[in-house]
């Protein structure tokens, strides 16, 4: 018995050796992911405790803000085929968040909301940009009414495109790489092994435009998770979802004009949260496309960038002010 033992212990051993030799993947070279993914538009801002994020500053000088946050995952370049469409009148503001894409790892290592919120407004402070109107997919969407909440005098719109807030549905499969990155074990192996195969299932997953699932947004999302620290910001974001505190009580409370933008074929957020989201937010535009999946912008960026404009050019009155009650300021 002894015998058998050890001689499981060993092979179990010897496939370890040979799982960490086959799937062995490093973290990318920075300096090569700066050339490849930042190009002529990139930018860096520091804001200070040793974080410098990257961004994007396109369009019309003069024109309406428009801040675009990504979600889990995925990069500012997710907002590629807005800017292409909206630029002209636009001055459009896309930014990497920290742990994901050209911005890399938060140096105090906190993912909750609050280090979303303050690493985003330090930026835009940065920047000069006090007014704005906020929109973000996924986990993306999760931070802009997050932030609607802590500075709501500073949004003159927010855009919830199959943002991350509703309840948990426990009957969504979700696509493999988040499976991976919720389970303690294999998110601990993920740090060293990372496929390429587990993007372009998730990617696969997680759309239902298929077309859009090239081989280089594939290559873009696995190389930019393998920039140095975003593996381990990712296992350290998705442990923190389980203790974080959303305000999602507060939803109410926003009063800026708000657009629900939602894939009919969502299966990471399935399409009931977009009537989740309408019934808790006064006032709210609720947009839902057929056919589409997580990724509006992507999927449909002609329909889904137009209909943002309409959103934006059309006048709204004054909102009604919420409840007096002391601002939460992450």
């Amino acid at each position: 018995m002894k015998r058998a033992f050890k001689w499981l212990g060993g092979s179990l051993l010897l496939a370890l050796i040979a799982l960490f030799v086959i799937g062995y993947t490093p973290d990318t070279d920075p300096v090569a992911m700066r050339l490849k993914y930042g190009g002529q538009e990139a930018k860096f801002v520091d804001i200070g405790g040793g974080l410098t994020m990257h961004y994007r500053d396109e369009g019309k000088r003069d024109g309406p803000v428009l801040v675009l946050l990504h979600g889990s995952n995925a990069s500012l370049h997710t907002w590629e085929p807005w800017v292409a469409r909206l630029v002209s009148k636009y001055r459009i503001i896309s930014v990497d968040q920290i742990g994901h894409g050209l911005t890399g790892p938060n140096p105090t290592g906190q993912y909750d909301s609050a280090a979303f919120v303050g690493t985003l407004n330090a930026a835009l402070t940065k920047l000069g940009v006090t007014r704005f109107a906020l929109a973000g997919n996924s986990m993306g969407g999760y931070i802009a009414w997050e932030y609607a909440l802590a500075y709501p005098g500073k949004l003159t719109h927010l855009v919830l495109i199959d943002a991350a807030g509703p309840p948990d549905d426990p009957d969504k499969d979700l696509p493999i790489g988040f499976r991976i990155a919720r389970a303690p074990v294999l998110g601990k192996i993920a740090l060293i092994i990372t496929p390429r195969s587990v993007f372009e299932r998730s990617l696969h997953g997680s759309v239902s435009n298929q077309a859009i699932v090239t081989p280089a947004a594939i290559n873009r999302y696995w190389e930019l998770n393998r920039f140095p620290g975003n593996r381990k910001a990712t296992g350290e974001r998705f442990a923190q979802y389980g203790t974080r505190d959303t305000n999602t009580a507060r939803l109410g409370e926003i009063r800026i004009p708000t657009l629900i933008m939602w894939g009919a074929e969502d299966k990471l957020i399935p399409v009931s949260g977009a009537d989740w989201f309408a019934a808790k937010i006064p006032g709210s535009v609720k947009l839902v496309y057929p056919g589409i999946g997580h990724i509006p912008m992507e999927e449909a960026p002609d329909r889904s960038a137009a209909d943002l404009d309409s959103f934006l050019s059309k006048p709204f009155p004054s909102p009604a002010k919420p409840p007096s009650i002391a601002p939460v300021i992450p």
